[in-house]
């Protein structure tokens, strides 16, 4: 197996619930709670842009899980879920294009 050539730790999880937070400064933000397999974590992303929250829900996501956590207007982040900039530079969701094992990691 390839060793990652990356700084941190990105693993495949799975929305398992997701809802507006209008409460955070920046606009159109999601909080989501994600499985990683092994452990539920909590992230907060600015997705409305691209997505309704319960769309997300069932939806595999990667998260780069080694960066530590933030509060966003309470809500504990532990996670980056992560995504591209779309045509009008709001972020698009990095998934993979079929189901695979939560957990694992990219590489």
């Amino acid at each position: 197996m390839v060793e990652s050539p990356f700084d941190v730790t990105i693993e495949v999880g799975e929305v398992i619930d997701a809802e507006p937070f209008p409460e955070a400064e920046k606009p159109e933000m999601t909080k989501l709670w994600i499985d990683l397999g092994d452990e539920e974590i909590q992230s907060a992303a600015q997705l409305d842009y691209h997505y309704d929250a319960a769309d997300l829900e069932g939806r595999q996501v990667l998260c780069a899980t080694d960066l530590g956590s933030v509060r966003i207007a309470g809500f504990k982040s532990e996670a980056l879920t992560v995504g591209v900039p779309g045509e009008e530079g709001y972020p698009v969701l990095v998934s993979p294009d079929e189901d695979v094992p939560l957990g694992g990691p990219l590489y």
